[in-house]
């Protein structure tokens, strides 16, 4: 969803660790964050998605691909890694990536898949540029916090590095891209963009207002409601190697595993977090809260020891062996806005998932259908698709390949990777072009509409706020 940022945010989901954020990477268990309905209607995942997702038509059986039938099923193309045993300059093998869209003997097959409504939001974030469009002095501009430069051109992708990210972060986040090459091959535009793999958004929006201002496009994790940075998919999506976070989908399917361990009725009664609470200030505020002999606060906190982990094997880091409580604090949505009662309002919110289980169960398991569904690599995959090339709509300039920029594929990353980098980046490699079409980006929001979610928005978060502040009330009395 690790994550740092003080604001309210709104990012593509990630499972990076024990504290996830949500296109978060941050959800660390499929259903247990949702038992918190009093969190999650005002807070978790406000400015990202509608509450349409809960029934969203992307699941529906009438999503189901239609299939070309065409006898019998020619072989699928594949794209094996082409390492060079015992160069340590590994190069790019030649034509690598086809210069077509698809196989012309495996016929792509069409359609009706819609994506996930969460889509629309590459609108709204590209929407700074829709009159203007994005000139190079714009590009130039996002330069200054970038820590590289990406450069599509024929289909080749193409890195100029300016400074070393946390980790592995944009080397992951490379990875991604060139599994996008692989996954679609040919389909892409030439582009050019910068990219900033730091957690905070550093584009504020008052800092460019007008309908001419110009500002950088600037790709990143997160953003929220006053910045202008675009949201792009976590690194964590192709893996974590720093702390043995398997990629996505070995996860997803762990989590899906671990959920089913324990009914939800029969898990402890609790609001429960484990992480670094050194990173960021409201992770220490929040440890005030912890059960204690002096006070029950209904939540179990857990500092998480990243060294000793380490040498430990990541034993105590399984994401699927934590679906044990009903509840999960969602510590960087709700917790920076509340500004007293803070245990109080968590105590609150899991005494009321408690008292009505029927109803919190139903939310956490609409929630874990989302997370399953919606949040496939498939539709990482697409929304890169869909974002990247509504991107390179905009551009105004025709994308070059830098002087001193490095021609990047698969060969190049992987191939002279050793230990778990290596492990990840085979295990997420795409290994087959796709053989349906990206989902349907669904058209972004009318003034109207947008008004209307903003406003339920608003209005959820001051229904929470009397709820809370009833609750605190009675609890007075009764002092």
């Amino acid at each position: 969803m690790r994550r740092n940022n003080e604001k309210q945010t709104r990012y593509v989901p990630h499972h990076s660790g024990i504290s996830w954020r949500p296109v978060k990477k941050k959800v660390s268990t499929a259903s247990v964050v949702f038992i918190f309905f009093l969190l999650v209607s005002a807070l978790v995942f406000v400015g990202w998605i509608d509450i349409s997702i809960f029934s969203s038509t992307s699941s529906s059986s009438s999503d189901k691909p239609i299939q070309r039938t065409t006898g019998k099923s020619p072989k699928k193309q594949e794209f094996p890694l082409k390492c060079t045993k015992g160069n340590k300059n590994q190069t790019c093998p030649k034509n690598y990536y086809p210069t077509t869209t698809h196989n012309p003997d495996r016929p792509i097959s069409s359609s009706n898949k819609t994506c996930p409504s969460y889509f629309r939001w590459i609108h709204e974030d590209l929407r700074h540029w829709k009159h203007t469009g994005i000139t190079r002095k714009m590009v130039e501009g996002a330069r200054k916090t970038a820590h590289f430069r990406l450069v599509i051109v024929n289909g080749k992708a193409y890195v100029e590095k300016y400074r070393e990210s946390i980790q592995t972060r944009d080397m992951f986040s490379l990875w991604g891209i060139l599994q996008l090459l692989r996954l679609y091959p040919g389909r892409l535009p030439d582009l050019e963009l910068m990219f900033d793999c730091d957690d905070r958004p550093v584009v504020p929006s008052n800092d460019f207002l007008g309908p001419n201002a110009g500002p950088p496009p600037l790709f990143r994790y997160c953003s929220d409601w006053s910045s202008l940075d675009i949201v792009f998919p976590d690194w964590s999506f192709w893996g974590w190697a720093e702390i043995n976070i398997k990629p996505w989908k070995s996860v997803l399917e762990d989590i899906k595993k671990g959920n089913t361990r324990t009914k939800w009725k029969d898990r402890v009664p609790y609001a429960y977090w484990k992480g670094n609470p050194s990173v960021a200030p409201t992770r220490n505020d929040l440890l005030k809260c912890n059960v204690s002999d002096k006070d029950d606060w209904n939540t179990h906190l857990y500092i998480q020891d990243w060294v000793q982990e380490s040498k430990q094997g990541y034993k105590q880091s399984n994401l699927e062996d934590q679906c044990t409580h009903r509840g999960m604090v969602p510590l960087e949505h709700y917790w920076p806005i509340r500004d007293n009662r803070k245990c109080t309002s968590l105590k609150f919110a899991v005494e009321w998932g408690n008292n009505h289980t029927q109803k919190a169960q139903a939310i956490g398991e609409a929630a874990s259908n989302f997370i399953q569904e919606d949040l496939k690599m498939d539709y990482v995959y697409d929304y890169m698709f869909h974002l990247l090339n509504e991107y390179a709509k905009l551009l105004k300039f025709k994308p070059s390949i830098p002087q001193g920029a490095v021609e990047l594929c698969s060969e190049t990353m992987a191939c002279p990777a050793k230990g778990t980098l290596e492990k990840f980046m085979v295990e997420s490699m795409v290994k087959s072009p796709s053989d349906l079409i990206p989902c349907t980006l669904p058209p972004p929001y009318d003034p109207s509409s947008l008004r209307g979610f903003l406003k339920r928005k608003d209005k959820s978060i001051k229904q929470v706020e009397m709820w809370e502040n009833k609750y605190w009330k009675n609890l007075n009395k009764k002092q």
